[in-house]
């Protein structure tokens, strides 16, 4: 792994035009256009180009609650509160399709890799498959007992990640429909989940405050964040699978070193809750939204990867300060975490174990899987 540089996160853009709250970002595959979307029942497309004229497009009867951008960028998906999705074109003329795809508010909408289909999540308890092409309803994920906040195929499409304010993070084989495993941990509702991008891995934010990462093969805890001082509302992987950024209702956005076990960075750029955020396809920047009706748009300065180099892509260790548990509760030691309202000379020193310890423990690990089988 490439070492960070020692530059810190930096504020580039800040992108005023929304009339309420900010609940969700998404870059486009060329990273040229950013869209959000908000309580003010409108979605943004800003240019990243300076003085380009950004595109408002109108069409949903209440909050935009999730956008995305299909893998090639010629498509932007939004769900709303008023129970539908609208597929745009994103353009001058912001053409869009719509269709109801749930009883209640859609929470989350997300496109599979290869582009051909879409799942939702919704406040009706369901996760819901279609096929972009006509938006053909395919089928539902049913297991869910409260509302489903978020969910996401994972890179190579064959699985589905859903959470709810059941308290779960539930695994679904996308073939067979099946769920294939129950995440219990959580202490409150879960807010947001996503695949690490080597697809082995999990992360989940919740209204506990928390972030948990768990293998998505063995079902194991392998990391346990408590570095916020409210929910943590959403989360994003670098493409590198390295680092992963936070966004709470504490008003900051948090960097972790996956590969450490360790916090980077506390960003304080949000006045109030920090709603929603997101890497590029690159990891060259990130964009946070929070109820203060802002977008920002910041670089991130560290590890920028080919999007295309699948070699960088290593799940988190097992990390943990004792060597005994695959748990991570990292408590920030007063004036440790480097923020950019005061910046610490002195990088922090790792709390977790070396590399080699690690693998050695998850080997010890696997074996043991295997004798319990």
């Amino acid at each position: 792994m490439a070492a960070p540089s020692q530059e810190d996160p930096s504020l580039e853009r800040h992108f005023k035009g929304h009339r309420d709250a900010v609940t969700c970002v998404d870059f486009s595959l060329n990273t040229k256009h950013l869209a959000s979307g908000s309580m003010d029942s409108t979605l943004m497309i800003w240019h990243m180009k300076p003085q380009s004229r950004a595109y408002r497009f109108t069409g949903h009867k209440d909050a935009v609650t999730c956008v995305n951008f299909s893998p090639s960028g010629h498509l932007l998906a939004s769900g709303s509160r008023d129970k539908t999705v609208r597929i745009w074109v994103p353009n001058v003329k912001g053409e869009s399709t719509v269709f109801r795809a749930h009883t209640a508010t859609v929470r989350s909408v997300h496109f599979c890799s290869d582009g051909q289909s879409l799942v939702t999540a919704s406040d009706d308890k369901t996760v819901k498959v279609w096929s972009t092409h006509r938006q053909r309803f395919l089928f539902s994920l049913t297991q869910h007992i409260n509302w489903v906040r978020c969910a996401k195929f994972s890179p190579d499409g064959r699985l589905i990640v859903s959470a709810s304010d059941d308290k779960t993070v539930k695994l679904w084989d996308k073939t067979s429909r099946e769920c294939i495993h129950s995440y219990c941990e959580h202490g409150g509702f879960v807010t947001y989940v996503d695949f690490h991008p080597s697809g082995t891995c999990i992360a989940a934010a919740g209204m506990d405050n928390t972030v948990k990462v768990w293998d998505a093969r063995t079902h194991r805890l392998l990391q346990h964040y408590q570095l916020h001082s409210a929910a943590v509302n959403a989360l994003s992987f670098h493409p590198s699978g390295n680092y992963l950024i936070t966004a709470s209702s504490d008003s900051t956005l948090k960097i972790l070193d996956l590969m450490e076990g360790r916090l980077l960075y506390t960003l304080h750029g949000h006045q109030g809750p920090a709603t929603t955020v997101a890497f590029s396809r690159t990891g060259e920047y990130f964009a946070s939204g929070g109820s203060d009706e802002q977008v920002m748009v910041w670089k991130s300065n560290f590890d920028i990867v080919d999007y295309g180099d699948m070699k960088a892509r290593r799940p988190p260790p097992l990390t943990s300060s004792s060597g005994t548990l695959p748990k991570m509760d990292l408590p920030v030691p007063p004036g440790r975490d480097r923020s950019l309202e005061s910046v610490q000379g002195e990088p922090q020193e790792s709390i977790s174990m070396p590399q080699t310890l690690t693998s050695t423990l998850e080997h010890i690990v696997g074996q043991l899987d295997i004798l319990t089988q």
